[in-house]
């Protein structure tokens, strides 16, 4: 006779999911608390396929990472929009027109994410990392909403530590 088990027996006793709003995510030049959101690196794997007579399989090809979308909060001191501008100097400069090395604007970054007592239970090196879009958003007199900031980051490589 098949047996039923009930969630309790299925779950571990001592289940913790992560949570969505414990993280920090550390950008060189920008202050942690500053960010609001964040995404987790994401990757693409394109597929190959090999074709033989009348059959077709397929193997894992190139592995791309995609972008990371990160919105900050733009206070008045410290200023986050003085922040981002300063990280977008060192790709393009708009006084003179000139554009910077990859080795002064490219930035590694670490996203922590953390238990309930501030434990780093997941680590991901982001390796590489520019802005590839800055908006600094719209204005209104209408509403009391905070200002904020909308980063896109390309990368090249992430690691998951642990």
């Amino acid at each position: 006779m098949a047996e039923t088990l009930n969630v309790s027996e299925m779950l571990p006793n001592r289940f913790e999911p992560k949570r969505k709003f414990r993280w920090v995510l550390a950008i060189e030049g920008i202050d942690s608390f500053l960010l609001k959101t964040a995404a987790r690196p994401q990757m693409t794997t394109e597929e190959v396929a090999v074709s033989y007579i009348n059959a077709t399989r397929y193997v894992a090809g190139k592995t791309t990472f995609g972008t990371m979308a990160v919105t900050l909060h733009d206070p008045i001191a410290p200023s986050g929009a003085q922040q981002v501008m300063e990280w977008v100097r060192l790709h393009y400069e708009s006084v003179s027109g000139r554009s910077g090395y990859a080795d002064f604007y490219k930035r590694d970054l670490q996203l922590k994410m953390l238990d309930p007592v501030g434990t780093v239970v997941e680590l991901w090196d982001v390796k590489g990392a520019f802005i590839t879009d800055a908006n600094f958003n719209d204005l209104s007199y209408e509403g009391s909403d905070m200002t904020e900031i909308a980063l896109t980051l390309r990368f090249d490589n992430a690691v998951l530590q642990y």
